[in-house]
């Protein structure tokens, strides 16, 4: 209870759009797990159950951090000694699970970010902690990458950004009768990877993607 109530205070206290939710208390959130248990037609009181809902309570903690970060702060130490270094910087393959806001199923896949700096780098993990903040929320894939560039460049102000994430989401190879195992891809691209092919056509080659859209986001 005193880290839910610690959680809650950080996030009034960083004014997060979600700070106008009103967060259960680990007991009612226990005790949904175990209606939907109910409901899907077993005993939430037999010996194989009866620890689940604390262990799903413990689960939604880590799943669903990302709430409780402000991605803003990773991006704000920079570098500036870069010995006049003008050309893309690239990260590329930083896995990544979240979970998907339509069925909270998992998304899994990986994320591609490179920035094209202007006066300043950032630290390569807090690129990693910045798609982690982002996962760590109930999502949909055209709007993690969007965030997740639009943050970039709002923070570090560089010339260009692009953001590529290909993903697969356990709603469709999991449900259904015709379970379709594919990868989602969606692109976001500011600035010069917009603006100029050549920049983008760098970035894409760099992570195995040929051609690409010119436009801001683009969803294959």
């Amino acid at each position: 209870m005193e880290k839910i109530v610690r959680l809650n205070h950080r996030l009034k206290r960083r004014g997060s759009r979600q700070s106008a939710v009103v967060r259960p208390s680990r007991g009612e959130a226990e005790e949904a797990v175990r209606t939907l248990i109910r409901w899907a037609g077993d005993d939430p009181d037999r010996e194989g159950l009866v620890g689940t809902p604390a262990r799903v309570a413990r689960a939604y903690e880590e799943w669903f951090a990302g709430y409780f970060e402000n991605p803003r702060e990773y991006l704000k130490r920079t570098f500036e000694e870069v010995a006049g270094y003008d050309e893309i910087v690239l990260l590329r393959d930083i896995r990544f699970e979240s979970h998907c806001e339509h069925h909270i199923a998992p998304i899994i896949g990986r994320v591609h970010i490179g920035y094209l700096p202007r006066q300043r780098v950032v630290g390569i993990s807090k690129l990693i902690r910045l798609v982690d903040v982002y996962s760590k929320r109930l999502q949909v894939q055209e709007k993690m990458t969007a965030e997740i560039a639009a943050c970039l460049d709002s923070v570090l102000k560089p010339f260009g950004v692009g953001v590529v994430v290909e993903a697969a989401h356990e709603c469709m190879t999991t449900r259904g009768v015709h379970k379709s195992d594919v990868t989602m891809v969606t692109s976001c691209m500011l600035g010069t990877f917009r603006t100029k092919a050549v920049t983008r056509q760098e970035f894409l080659s760099a992570i195995n993607l040929r051609g690409g859209s010119s436009g801001g986001h683009t969803t294959v």
